[in-house]
């Protein structure tokens, strides 16, 4: 089978306009501001869980209110269609979000439109779990239900198939080694010996972690990335869980590690969120605003490498996966 287009799929963050999730207009939205629209829509508009919207809409006003999670997908993403096309795979690639516009059914009609048929996913995510892997997956297959009904389904375009993870792949992991190297790679072999390198990621509910791949293929992402830069030790931490949740989360929380390490005697801390693509509001406040002021507070010095954004090395790893995909579709 022949594939005519890519859809990547991405998490979303708030912008500058309305998402236009609940209403046809922005001066119909029912939401303060778009931070708080975007937050509520992540917990499922449920009046039960305001605490937590009151909670995280303040990281995103902190910065203006919006997020550059989406500029930063695409640029990700343009640079995917280029080195597609410099490969001889000229496909169109196209970008929707979870939570937030373009919404996935508005870039399938988008596809449709252009007499697209059959499509490859791409999922902006490095670990697999059923709320980072899983529920991409099912938030695609639910636009594409809902575009049927309303084109019938021969209209409508289809994802055929689906690029396999990358979270150990050469490309990712020559990217976090190249970010580390931009932020500390003129440090010498003392230096890095006595502080501690710590890889992040977003917690999630030790219930769905248990079931999942999850934890393991993080500490096999950070064990790679660990070992690329030439580190004989690392850390992995996780970040982001609500502060009054009832049910336990990912652990250790990168705040509590960073205390356990001052009590040993550590003096300096470099942070990498793997499991993260982008610098985005999640990273820019929970690790360069409130992890840091811990550490520093503790007389620690703190760095945080950037996340792989569009590195070239990394681009190249998306790039594989597609063609890896692109071939399994026509054999299949």
């Amino acid at each position: 089978m022949s594939i005519d287009f890519i859809l990547c799929i991405g998490f979303g963050g708030p912008t500058n306009e309305c998402c236009k999730r609940r209403c046809d207009k922005e001066a119909d939205c029912p939401f303060d501001s778009r931070a708080a629209c975007f937050v509520s829509g992540i917990l499922g508009d449920n009046p039960a869980r305001q605490a937590r919207v009151d909670e995280v809409a303040p990281h995103y006003e902190h910065f203006g209110g919006t997020s550059p999670y989406n500029q930063l997908t695409e640029e990700q993403t343009a640079a995917l269609e280029k080195q597609l096309a410099d490969a001889g795979h000229n496909l169109p690639v196209f970008v929707s979000y979870r939570h937030w516009a373009p919404w996935t059914t508005d870039v399938l009609k988008e596809i449709a439109a252009k007499n697209l048929k059959n499509g490859l996913l791409l999922i902006m995510a490095p670990h697999q779990s059923s709320v980072s892997w899983d529920w991409y997956i099912k938030t695609v297959a639910e636009a594409e239900e809902a575009l049927a009904e309303e084109l019938g389904d021969d209209a409508c375009p289809h994802i055929v198939q689906v690029a396999n993870p990358w979270w150990t792949d050469t490309g990712y992991i020559a990217a976090l080694r190249g970010r580390l190297e931009e932020c500390c790679g003129d440090w010498d072999a003392a230096r890095k010996e006595s502080a501690a390198f710590i890889f992040t990621a977003h917690a999630i509910p030790k219930t769905i972690e248990d079931t999942s791949p999850y934890r393991q293929q993080m500490q096999e992402t950070a064990a790679a990335a660990a070992q690329a830069f030439g580190l004989d030790k690392h850390h992995i931490a996780f970040q982001s869980a609500p502060d009054d949740s009832s049910i336990p989360w990912s652990s250790p929380d990168i705040c509590s590690l960073i205390k356990e390490l001052h009590q040993d005697g550590v003096k300096e801390v470099v942070l990498q969120a793997a499991g993260f693509l982008v610098d985005h509001i999640e990273v820019l406040y929970d690790l360069d605003l409130e992890a840091k002021e811990l550490a520093e507070s503790l007389g620690m010095q703190f760095h945080r490498a950037a996340c792989v954004h569009a590195h070239d090395d990394f681009v190249a790893c998306l790039a594989e996966r597609v063609i890896e995909g692109l071939n399994a579709a026509v054999e299949a």
